[in-house]
């Protein structure tokens, strides 16, 4: 019984985050400034990551944490870019 309880809750937390998922979609799209889009951006990576992270417990699979961590270090990496491109107009000084 308790693996149907995890498998329900899983299956729960991978529709939600599918929703988290379009809502920051739809804030990157729509967002009226550059500072929405970025921040929406760095949401979606999240929670891709957080899938991620779901799909690994419930396929039982390495590979998925490994992508995740990455995942997370790239995004990290790439929303420091950003922001340092927003504020003075260049990445590399």
């Amino acid at each position: 019984m308790s693996v149907t309880i995890l498998e329900w809750s899983l299956f729960a937390a991978q529709i939600m985050l599918g929703l988290g998922m379009l809502a920051t979609l739809y804030r990157m799209v729509v967002g009226p400034r550059a500072q929405d889009r970025i921040l929406a951006l760095d949401a979606l990576y999240v929670v891709a990551l957080l899938l991620l992270i779901t799909l690994g417990i419930r396929t039982n699979s390495q590979v998925y944490f490994e992508l995740a961590m990455l995942m997370g270090l790239l995004g990290f990496v790439g929303t420091v870019a950003l922001a340092k491109f927003l504020m003075r107009g260049e990445v590399i000084e």
